[in-house]
């Protein structure tokens, strides 16, 4: 077994970990979840679940890396044999969204690309869906897309060299210069949208507070929801990524300053969209709400359209679909160490070894998402593996841990050996109550709405088929892992 590999600098550390929860859903997820759930008034929950749920799940995981310096699989089965397979869901979880998460790097990339002379043309909708995606009905797959299928391939060599080089030359190095890059870029988007005609209508939109919404529990589970997704908890990230911590190291504070660093960025990207969005709405005389979206329709459709009425457009293009490239290999560079690092340890292989195997199996899997139906895949995919794959695990993670094993009082202690901020009761409550009772308040609503109707219309066999089987088998792979020994047990 080679020597543990650690991060070259706390910054190091710290920017890789920003990277990690610094994603694509920070820029087309957090900004339209805000706006739906209140406005300004959804700040006060959103806040209110970072320091109940986000930070104390940030703390519990660096502090199980820190601890048990080992991958997440070996650090769960380290503090109960019983809990392996829990470690090795997570693993599968990130490995399946290792799988789509470059696709959308390389939308964004070509859309870098065609930034330069809007080759969306009028209608952004029909460019992407018909012209670009070339799309078929879900599940008629049809033929691979070259204008996804080259980008892809190109960002899995870019992934693999980064992840072959190690954590300190590559991991760390790459998020040096990603993260930095990422934040001028969106500081001169939200400058350049700030100066735009109608900025101030949108910004107004975005935080014009509807206090009536906070007496309304799904506000609440949709900040519990926004946090607990934004932040890479349940990953197997946090877990991998503390573990290559010096054992001098101050965990609390780590987990504050990634905490609030991601929601940060969160609040810049809702100010940068919102302003772009206002002027949008002035162009069109439209009010805010008519031209508000979420997810890929905002980033590949709205925005395309607001960039072609922009001075300076191509520039414009190019900072917010660079943006988007900036993010996205940041978080799968992350999201790609959890399986190098499981398979390493658990077969007792070198790293690079565990690099090829590992990327090699991605990459192929990920090729099923460059045909025509691939945009329905992967959005089928990504819905299933976050509401019962990432919140789920979440959930058994913390019972497991908390009500079975006990071991939050030790992970406390261990925590406050290092760190400088002392955590104290208010942390057991929010890991063993408040944060297990949302996660399973939002497991209950999410199954009472996918079990009375089908997700987008997609037909029933197709849900079946890449929703709720891919969901399923993560947990059966995590399971399944659990049957080989580790080296040491053999």
């Amino acid at each position: 077994m080679e020597k543990r590999s650690q991060w070259g600098t706390r910054l190091g550390f710290l920017l890789a970990a920003m990277g990690s929860a610094i994603g694509l859903g920070n820029i087309w997820r957090f900004p339209a979840t805000a706006y739906a759930n209140g406005g300004g008034a959804f700040f006060i929950p959103y806040l209110f679940a970072l320091i109940t749920a986000g930070i104390p799940m940030l703390i519990m995981e660096y502090t199980i890396g820190h601890k048990y310096r080992s991958s997440a699989p070996r650090a769960f089965k380290r503090i109960s044999n019983g809990m392996e397979w829990i470690g090795w869901w997570q693993v599968a979880i990130s490995f399946v969204i290792s799988t789509y998460y470059p696709i959308i790097i390389s939308w964004a990339s070509m859309y870098t690309y065609f930034s330069f002379t809007q080759a969306w043309g009028a209608d952004t909708e029909a460019f992407f869906f018909d012209d670009f995606l070339t799309i078929t009905d879900p599940g008629v797959f049809g033929s691979m897309v070259p204008n996804v299928l080259y980008p892809l391939l190109i960002i899995w060599v870019f992934i693999f060299i980064i992840l072959f080089r190690g954590v300190k030359k590559g991991i760390e190095l790459a998020n040096k210069i990603f993260i930095p890059l990422l934040i001028i870029c969106f500081v001169m988007i939200v400058i350049r949208a700030l100066t735009l005609p109608g900025a101030l209508t949108g910004l107004n939109a975005f935080f014009q507070p509807d206090w009536s919404a906070l007496a309304n529990g799904s506000v609440w589970v949709a900040a519990y929801g926004q946090i607990f997704f934004s932040l890479s908890i349940a990953f197997a990230i946090m877990i991998t990524f503390s573990s290559y911590l010096p054992k001098k190291s101050d965990i609390t504070n780590n987990a504050f300053i990634t905490g609030f660093a991601n929601s940060s960025f969160e609040l810049l990207a809702g100010i940068g969209v919102f302003a772009a969005l206002g002027f949008m709405a002035n162009q069109t005389s439209q009010p805010v709400s008519e031209v508000v979206d979420g997810g890929i329709g905002l980033a590949f459709v709205v925005f395309p359209e607001i960039i072609s009425q922009m001075p300076a457009s191509a520039f414009f293009g190019v900072l917010f679909f660079g943006s988007l490239v900036l993010a996205g290999l940041s978080s799968m560079v992350s999201i790609s160490e959890t399986y190098i690092a499981g398979l390493q340890e658990k077969f007792n292989i070198s790293r690079r070894t565990a690099v090829i195997i590992g990327t090699c199996a991605a990459l192929l899997v990920s090729l099923l998402y460059a045909n025509q139906s691939g945009v329905f895949l992967l959005d089928t995919v990504d819905y299933f593996i976050n509401n019962y794959g990432v919140a789920l695990v979440g959930l058994i993670e913390l019972v497991a841990i908390a009500w079975f094993a006990r071991e939050i009082n030790k992970l406390k202690e261990h925590a406050n050996s290092v760190s400088d901020i002392l955590i104290g009761s208010w942390w057991n409550v929010a890991l063993c109550v408040i944060t297990p009772v949302v996660l399973g308040y939002m497991m209950i609503q999410n199954l009472r709405t996918d079990l009375t109707s089908q997700y987008e219309d997609y037909p029933i066999e197709f849900l079946f088929n890449y929703g709720w089987m891919v969901a399923l088998g993560a947990m059966v792979l995590g399971v399944f892992m659990t049957m080989k020994k580790w080296p040491e047990d053999k």
